[in-house]
Formats: structure tokens, C-alpha cells, sequence
């Protein structure tokens, strides 16, 4: 057994409430393989700290072992990767992984109880667990890779989602330092004491009693859109939704109360008293992270609004005694890809070491920093109207590059085609429906009110792949920071016995913003750490091209950003 094939594990379910492990090469074939007890595996996976485990799901597998005090340094999740390989058009061959649609099944749920290793059966669309399934879906996926047409590229993004993996679980496990007093204090702040059940907080009462009387309706119902709206319309205000920003169009002594009762309200019910006592029972929110849960790579969350954290309650983001934060966020990072991506250097000198917006007006490319702003998220999100419509234009001039990027790739979507990012995400195929449009509009017959609504479509999709390129590849940045940090910070002197939490870790991820949350004398390290990750990261994607990704690093007791 060479000692590079000694570096792949692989488990999968095996009979008998028993696990099999093997060890395996890197095109998933077996040199070795055995049955352990399922409560033997955490100390087989202790045993081969160095080892890359190759298994069906993290979240089937990593959080049993993270209880048992094991935490993995690398792994390579079959299901996660499936989903790109499947669809990647850097894959010449992918017929084998399309075939394999047990592989698309949603993953498991890592808040599910569980007693010990495989107390619970999976759902009857669960993808499969047992070791044969998962070796050789594996191999297949190692097929793909070594036929694609940029196999390194894709060696990358697998092993970054998978990685990205095991920071989601242990994320979770760690949860975010949250202090209920604080919490409590900013919704009694907001809303008035905490209620009785079936009750609402005094001044939710209170602004809801000042609505109905500027409406001349005692009983109006507040809460109910269209019963709103005909009473908006009784007094004069002849809108056609209660959204803020239309509302906000009108001049009536009912505008100021409806919308801070419509904000109360959204507090109360997205993360008041119910939404604390469910997710922050004791002292740690525990969000539960979806990898790859968003077309693009993005992260999403199932419950608890992880990723919607509001402003407001980011005081009650607290350290423990001894601990502090270290929170950091990316400052513009997808121009900043942009730029990267395209090699437009006169956009990369905008953004270095500066703020990128600011950079764009030093060049007198436009007036301000707003209309900066405007008119670059205008290109990557496709603004053809308004102000950002008008100022890109002056982009394409000043960066040709970077534009014509995100200008192909909408033409690319337009036309029904895919795009990718830099490591070979693939966007998805337009839907039968949108190419049967096109098709209809095409005919010498069509109305004329058919085939705009098929340019309509075509230009839907052209802002979806324009933003798909630079939002994606924004998400494997990402991804490379989190797992060049999580590698950095599991070197520091431990402060406990926990495998992850008993050392400075990470606590929070969004987007462009993580939080560490660190013993304070660890804290100036775990902060190097942060901004010499981000530079990894950078190097590793776009190698020497001269851009930095500016961080706003700062260390505190809490999240706040007031």
C-alpha cells in the first residue's frame, strides 16, 4: 500500500447496525475493507487524523462523530460533489452521474435526533449510505473529473464544497455566542414588555390602535393585505400593495404609524420571544447551514433565518466570559471577483486597498460613490432602466473587460445556453417551458405579443447567468477563505477539550462575513488569521493577479455594527 493511497477512507452503512470502512485509492477502488461496531467508528477516524473520508453525506456522518469528540480534517461529500459534476459542462462525460438520481436526493437533517449511529432510518428518498452505493457513485465522479476538459478546476471546487461541508456541521455544532438578557431588553426596547401568550406587546397595541384611528375603523384588520388595502383606499391613499416603499410615496397622517406597526410587527414574528425561545433555548443560536443550497453556491439556511440576521439584534451576538469576536467582513466582494475574473486590471487598481466605489469615482468615471455603486451592481444585475441604466454605459468605457464579461454572459442566457464559474459550477438548462416560448416566438406566425414576452423570458434569463458567473465564483472564494481558516485556527493552542470549540473557531458565516469567536488572548492571532486567509484564498483562484480582498476586521465583545 503506497502511502498516497493510504490517505482515502471511505464508510458506509453496513448490516447489521455495523459501519464498513475501507481504505480506497483515488478512483475509488478497494485495497482494504472491514465491518467496526458503529460506536467504534469515531476512534477509527481518530485513529487516521491525516485521512480524506470519502462518505455519502457530511450530514449523515460528521455530526455523531463531532459529539464524540472527533473532528475531521478532510473529507470528500459524494452528494455535494454529485450535484456539480452532474451538471458541469467542464464534464465531457456526465451521462453515468445523470443516470444516478438516488444521488440528487435532498441530504439529511443534522438537527435529527439521533441516539447512537443509524438509530434512525432514512427517509424512502434518502440518497444511498451503504459503502458499495457511495464507492461507486465515487467512482464515477472520478471518472468525470479526469475526463473533463480542466480536471484541476474541479479537483478544486469538490474539494472546497466539501470542505465547506464540514465548517456548515460544525458551525451548527458550535453555534453563535448569543446572550437572551440582551435579546430581551432590545424587543422590550422595541416592542414593550414581553406579552402574555395570544397577546401582543404594548406597543405593537399601541401603534395598531393609532392605524385604526387615522383609518376611521376601529375593527380594520392590519394584518390581512387586501382587507388593508380597501381600507387605505376609504381614506385617499390609493395604493396597490402595503409595501414601504409605495406607502412611503404617499403624504397621509397614516403612513408613520402603519409602517413602524408593519416593522414591529416583522420583529415580533421573524425574532421575537417565540423565535428566541425555539432557536436560543440557553445561550447559542444554532442555525442550521445548507451548502450549495442556492443554484449559484451560495449558502442557504433551513429555519432560524440564519442568514437574515437584522441589524438590530446583532447586539445580542455576544461573547462568552474570556472570549471575544472577531468579526469580518469582505468589503464589495463581487466586483472585486469581477475584476479577478475578467484580468481588468484598471478595475483591479480602483479596488486596491481602498474601497472599490471610491476607486471608480477617483478615475471620474462618475460623480459620486452612490452612483458608483449603482451602476456596477447595475451591470452585474442587469439594470437596464433608471439611474443604473444610465450610468453603465460610462462603465463598459472605463472597464471593458470586466463588462464584456458579464455582457457575454448574459448573452449566453438569452440565447438558452449555460454559463459557469471560474471552477465549473454550470447554471442550470432553461426549463422545457422557456425553450418552447422561444420556439413559438420564432414562428413566422407569432403575435407580436408573444414574442415579447419571449424576449422578456430571454432577458429574465440573460440578468440571471450575467450575475450567475460573478455570484458564483464569489461563493468559491468564499469557500476557499472558510476552509484556509478553519485550517489555521485548528493549529491554535486549545482553551478546551472540545475538538472545535475548544479553541478559537468559527462561529458565524454569511456571504462575505464571518465571525471567530476566540479567547481574548488569542484574538490578534485569530484576526491575522482572518485577513491571511482571505489572501490565500485569492492567490489560490486567481494566482498573482494583483487584487486584494479589503476586509473590515474588528474585535469585540459583540456582532454589533452600530
Amino acid at each position: 500500500m503506497t502511502a498516497a493511497r493510504a490517505h482515502w477512507r471511505a464508510v458506509g452503512r453496513g448490516s447489521d447496525g455495523g459501519v464498513d470502512v475501507a481504505v480506497v485509492d483515488a478512483t475509488g477502488s478497494v485495497i482494504e475493507r472491514r465491518v467496526v461496531a458503529a460506536a467504534q467508528l469515531a476512534q477509527e477516524v481518530a485513529a487516521e487524523p491525516d485521512a480524506r473520508w470519502v462518505w455519502s453525506d457530511t450530514t449523515a456522518w460528521y455530526p455523531d462523530l463531532l459529539a464524540a469528540g472527533v473532528r475531521v480534517d478532510r473529507c470528500h461529500d459524494v452528494r455535494l460533489c454529485h450535484a456539480i459534476l452532474r451538471d458541469s459542462s467542464l464534464v465531457t462525460d456526465a451521462a453515468g452521474l445523470r443516470a444516478a438520481t438516488a444521488w440528487d436526493a435532498a441530504s439529511a437533517d443534522p438537527t435529527a435526533e439521533r441516539d447512537v449511529l443509524f438509530a434512525l432510518e432514512p427517509a424512502a428518498d434518502a440518497i444511498p449510505r451503504d459503502l458499495d452505493s457511495t464507492l461507486a457513485e465515487f467512482a464515477r465522479q472520478a471518472r468525470a473529473v479526469a475526463g473533463a476538459t480542466d480536471p484541476a478546476r474541479l479537483r478544486l471546487l469538490t474539494a472546497a464544497e466539501s470542505a465547506g461541508a464540514l465548517v456548515a456541521v460544525e458551525l451548527h455544532a458550535a453555534g453563535v455566542p448569543w446572550s437572551r438578557d440582551v435579546h430581551d431588553a432590545i424587543l422590550t426596547d422595541a416592542l414593550g414588555p414581553r406579552p402574555r401568550p395570544g397577546e401582543l406587546p404594548s406597543r405593537v397595541r399601541e401603534l395598531a390602535e393609532r392605524v385604526r384611528a387615522e383609518l376611521a375603523d376601529p375593527a380594520a384588520s392590519l394584518d390581512s393585505h387586501p382587507r388593508l388595502l380597501r381600507s387605505l383606499h376609504r381614506v385617499g391613499v390609493l395604493v396597490e400593495s402595503t409595501s414601504k416603499w409605495e406607502l412611503r410615496r404617499h403624504d397621509h397622517p397614516v403612513i408613520e404609524p402603519l409602517l413602524a406597526y408593519k416593522r414591529a410587527m416583522r420583529l415580533l414574528s421573524a425574532n421575537g420571544w417565540a423565535w428566541m425561545d425555539e432557536w436560543i433555548p440557553v445561550d447559542r443560536f444554532r442555525p442550521v447551514y445548507v451548502p450549495g443550497g442556492v443554484v449559484t453556491g451560495r449558502w442557504a439556511s433551513s429555519g432560524g433565518g440564519a442568514l437574515q440576521l437584522p441589524r438590530m439584534l446583532r447586539p445580542a451576538v455576544r461573547a462568552d466570559e474570556g472570549w471575544t469576536l472577531v468579526v469580518a467582513d469582505v468589503a464589495q466582494l463581487e466586483p472585486r471577483i469581477l475584476a479577478a475574473m475578467s484580468g481588468d486590471l484598471a478595475l483591479a487598481e480602483a479596488a486596491r486597498g481602498r474601497d472599490l466605489y471610491e476607486g471608480i469615482v477617483a478615475r471620474g468615471t462618475v460623480s459620486n460613490r452612490q452612483e458608483a455603486k449603482m451602476a456596477l451592481l447595475g451591470a452585474m444585475y442587469g439594470a437596464t432602466s433608471g439611474d443604473s441604466g444610465r450610468l453603465v454605459p460610462s462603465l463598459r468605457r472605463a472597464y471593458p473587460r470586466a463588462m464584456a464579461l458579464v455582457d457575454d454572459a448574459a448573452r449566453v442566457g438569452e440565447d438558452g445556453g449555460s454559463v459557469r464559474t471560474l471552477l465549473g459550477r454550470t447554471s442550470p438548462e432553461p426549463s422545457a417551458a422557456w425553450r418552447e416560448l422561444q420556439a413559438d416566438a420564432a414562428e413566422p406566425e407569432a403575435s407580436d405579443a408573444v414574442r415579447a414576452f419571449a424576449r422578456s423570458r430571454a432577458r429574465e434569463r440573460g440578468r440571471f447567468t450575467r450575475n450567475f458567473v460573478v455570484q458564483g465564483t464569489a461563493a468559491e472564494w468564499a469557500l476557499a477563505w472558510l476552509a484556509d481558516l478553519r485550517r489555521r485556527l485548528a493549529e491554535f493552542p486549545a482553551a478546551g477539550e472540545n475538538p472545535v470549540t475548544g479553541r478559537a473557531h468559527l462561529a458565524f458565516f454569511l456571504h462575505d462575513e464571518i465571525i471567530v469567536h476566540a479567547p481574548v488572548d488569542h484574538a490578534e492571532a485569530a484576526a491575522e488569521a482572518v485577513r491571511e486567509a482571505a489572501d490565500a484564498a485569492g492567490r489560490l483562484l486567481f494566482g498573482s493577479f494583483p487584487l486584494d480582498f479589503r476586509l473590515d476586521v474588528r474585535i469585540a465583545a459583540s456582532a454589533d455594527k452600530s
